[in-house]
């Protein structure tokens, strides 16, 4: 069965020194192909599926400490390594320092 509600997960940073402040900008992280930017073509590679993006959909059904994997792609991307960044549709602070 398919649920009726698709719960997502987002990745997001920010550049503002304080990440609590209320004026902070924060950028997401778009995948190559789970759903994000309503404007955006659907990806379509059947019968074939972007792991990550799959895996994604499944981590929203549970907590981080159920999907450890999570914190350490977050850490990767912070540090924008190349290898994560390469799993990603878009870096949002590529020629920029690091969020």
């Amino acid at each position: 069965s398919i649920t009726k509600e698709r719960t997502e997960v987002i990745l997001q940073g920010t550049s503002s020194l304080d990440p609590s402040d209320p004026s902070a900008v924060w950028e997401e992280y778009d995948f190559k192909c789970k759903p994000g930017d309503l404007k955006r073509r659907p990806c379509l590679i059947t019968p074939y599926h972007y792991r990550l993006d799959w895996l994604m959909w499944f981590a929203a059904f549970q907590t981080y400490e159920q999907n450890e994997w999570i914190i350490h792609l977050a850490g990767k991307l912070l540090a924008q390594e190349e290898e994560a960044l390469s799993l990603m549709a878009t870096n949002p602070f590529a020629g920029r320092a690091p969020p």
